[in-house]
């Protein structure tokens, strides 16, 4: 098993606090302010891009799914899936040594944060109700609400071009996880293989890690 340096604990502690703080911050800034359910700011930004416009406002809302709005109604899943990822994360770094790895460690701390961020919403610690019958409103508080410019695809061959796509609206947890799942990926296929590995396993293979799709 490879030591892992100190420094690994630092980095990987001090960057998923600090996501995981900003997440939870947002979160309640935005509701606060807006108020909740479907309320929408004000303030908006917009410029064209590429071939369309893009925009953004704030938008409360509760997503009871996953990353995006998949999977509405297994909100309890999810929550499962969640902290099984946040102990195989903490497993693979600091167990199998896996955090001597810098590209590693910043990986797994940014999806940690993102489970961890809509983990606390799922387990209702956010405690939001409805102000009109007072019920509680389960679910991940999302509020990032854009339009992007977007390719459009329709069988068998046709590509089009979408000028504004209204995408699910989310918050930066979900963000800690793509950018999080992006950076997995791109380690999978380009890190090198590590001193001594024999020609069993192939060059650039990720070390096992649970899935954060449902965090």
């Amino acid at each position: 098993m490879n030591q892992v340096p100190q420094n690994r604990y630092w980095c990987f502690g001090l960057l998923a606090a600090s996501a995981l703080a900003w997440d939870l911050i947002s979160k309640a800034w935005v509701f606060a302010e807006l108020g909740y359910p479907k309320r929408v700011s004000d303030w908006s930004y917009s410029m064209p891009l590429l071939w369309g416009q893009f925009s953004m406002q704030l938008t409360t809302w509760f997503n009871q799914g996953a990353l995006f709005g998949i999977g509405q109604g297994l909100g309890w899943l999810f929550a499962v899936l969640s902290i099984g990822a946040a102990a195989g994360i903490v497993y693979c770094l600091f167990i199998r040594g896996q955090a001597t790895s810098w590209w590693l460690t910043v990986t797994l701390a940014l999806i940690l944060a993102g489970a961890l961020g809509n983990l606390y919403d799922r387990l209702y610690l956010h405690g939001c109700v409805d102000p009109a019958s007072g019920k509680p409103l389960p679910g991940v508080r999302d509020f990032l609400q854009c339009d992007i410019p977007l390719v459009g695809y329709e069988w068998p061959f046709h590509f089009y071009l979408i000028e504004r796509f209204n995408w699910p609206v989310f918050n930066f947890a979900d963000m800690y996880l793509v950018v999080g799942a992006i950076m997995l990926t791109l380690y999978s296929l380009f890190a090198p293989a590590p001193r001594g590995q024999t020609s069993a396993a192939p060059v650039g293979t990720a070390p096992p890690m649970p899935s954060a799709i449902g965090a």
